[in-house]
């Protein structure tokens, strides 16, 4: 089994979401103890735009060039999409989104033609489905009775996973990082918790205890 692990935080392994995506890498690899992580750090070591060659490429205006810019970036990063059997993304909430690191990411593997193709009724992903786990940390609230802030994360990163195929997508979060070491605290408990209960364990015995086989459903669109 293979793990792509993106995370997108310039605190890189000290963020919060980093920290909840090693939790879940944990668990993928209790469950599945020669699994091979590959590891795509985005928010410290930022990936190029799509550049001109690429746009051209793209709108039609010229031959798509495999052997220089951007294109040949694209193409790297989506064959190791396509080789993972399953997708990590760890990503803080930027101004109530993706951060900008992550986005770049995503330009470059929702290719049309590779990774999506034109339908009659709109774009079809062409990747085969895998489960995609989502590790999100935000300074304030978005999710449940304590909301503070808008939440446009998830339906984006739903919607732009699904046009190039994956559907089998859930969502874990820390959120209310910036509201004290108390509140911080509780986020984190409750992001355990809810990982326990999906990986079918009590959330009393840790993480990393040996559990029954988990199911993948499908929880596109709802943050877990």
């Amino acid at each position: 089994m293979r793990i792509l692990r993106v995370h997108c935080s310039p605190r890189g392994a000290r963020s919060e979401s980093y920290r909840l995506a090693d939790r879940l890498v944990g668990l993928l690899r209790q469950r599945y103890p020669d699994a091979r992580l590959i590891d795509r750090g985005l928010g410290t070591s930022a990936i190029a735009h799509v550049d001109e060659g690429y746009a051209d490429a793209l709108g039609g205006h010229a031959e798509p060039s495999m052997d220089a810019g951007t294109m040949v970036h694209s193409e790297r990063l989506i064959q190791e999409l396509e080789d993972a059997d399953c997708l990590v993304i760890a990503t803080p909430m930027h101004n109530y989104t993706v951060p900008s690191a992550l986005k770049a990411w995503l330009d470059h593997i929702v290719r049309i033609h590779r990774s999506f193709a034109p339908g009659p009724t709109g774009k079809v992903g062409t990747l085969a489905d895998r489960p995609v786990y989502v590790a999100i940390a935000s300074g304030s609230r978005f999710d449940g009775e304590r909301t503070r802030q808008p939440d446009f994360l998830t339906p984006y990163l739903t919607a732009i996973l699904n046009t190039v195929g994956l559907y089998d997508i859930h969502y874990f979060a820390v959120q209310g990082t910036a509201l004290g070491a108390d509140a911080l605290a509780r986020a984190r408990q409750a992001a355990e918790e809810k990982l326990a209960a999906f990986f079918s364990l009590p959330a009393a015995a840790g993480l990393h205890q040996a559990g029954k086989r988990f199911s993948h459903s499908s929880t596109s669109g709802s943050p877990r």
